[in-house]
């Protein structure tokens, strides 16, 4: 009977364990508009189900756009659980051939939503595309996630990632940055974030796919990422998604993305006060 009740508790303390978890994965999905055929979609929705958050980048902000991100939480809800979603509105940039929108998708049931999606104001005349703000809560703790798309690499993307750390001043520390930023994370534009706690799920992990793979070489550059803060999430797991491998070659696995997706998961382990932006003054 000991036994019994020891293998139990055991069995009891894992499955509490586990749902104490939730897994975060971000996607730079090229183009993410009309010019997705049906199969793509499929192939999308059937990549990012695993997760229970999927935050994309680089949503058409033109006709098709919010289409697509209908049609992929379609099929995510023909599959099993049931998904939620919430498009931004166009970023405000300097150009419409600039501005994209951003999208958040979850399952319904594990999370709450207590606060208006937003894309952030208080930099936004200093970044082509300021961040998609989701506030989701889990377990009776709230966390934000900033879902961001920032320059290419040739039109320093470190003058708007620099911006981070004033982030952190006004909306505290129980929050991720995520999203392609096309830069490595050994830039020294993350230094500042990193002396405040922040931490990459990966070291050098690159995201980017090339024209050609070379000697089973795929990937060109490290610039997808996932900062959080080490005080308010513990990293449980992290992983590439190499969706490619399931294609014949590179060219057919670009018409759904030149970038891959990547995935964490995560327990929360501190609640910090989040900051009322109001009370910051720029």
């Amino acid at each position: 009977m000991r036994i019994v009740l020891s293998f139990l508790f055991c069995l009891l303390s894992i499955t509490y364990s586990f749902s104490q978890q939730f897994s975060v994965l971000s996607w730079n999905i090229k183009n993410l508009g009309k010019s997705k055929t049906t199969e793509n979609i499929n192939k999308i929705a059937e990549v990012i189900a695993p997760a229970d958050i999927i935050c994309l980048q680089e949503v058409v902000a033109g006709y098709g756009g919010a289409q697509a991100v209908a049609k992929i939480v379609e099929q995510l809800n023909r599959k099993s659980n049931i998904w939620d979603y919430s498009l931004s509105n166009p970023t405000q940039s300097s150009t419409s051939n600039v501005s994209e929108r951003y999208a958040f998708i979850w399952k319904k049931n594990k999370f709450k939503i207590k606060r208006r999606f937003e894309l952030e104001s208080i930099y936004a005349n200093y970044i082509e595309r300021e961040p998609y703000i989701g506030s989701f809560t889990y377990k009776n703790i709230e966390f934000k996630i900033f879902n961001f798309h920032a320059l290419p690499k040739n039109k320093n993307p470190e003058k708007e990632i620099k911006y981070f750390k004033e982030y952190v001043k006004i909306y505290g520390t129980n929050l991720m940055f995520l999203g392609d930023f096309n830069l490595p994370n050994s830039h020294s534009v993350f230094n500042p974030i990193s002396k405040l706690g922040f931490r990459d799920v990966f070291i050098d992990q690159k995201t980017s796919l090339k024209q050609q793979c070379k000697n089973n070489n795929c990937l060109a550059n490290a610039f997808d990422h996932i900062f959080y803060n080490t005080e308010s999430f513990r990293l449980i797991d992290a992983k590439p998604i190499l969706f490619f491998n399931e294609f014949k070659d590179l060219k057919q696995a670009r018409k759904i993305s030149d970038h891959i997706p990547i995935l964490a998961i995560f327990e929360l382990i501190f609640v910090p006060e989040i900051k009322n932006k109001s009370t910051h003054s720029n």
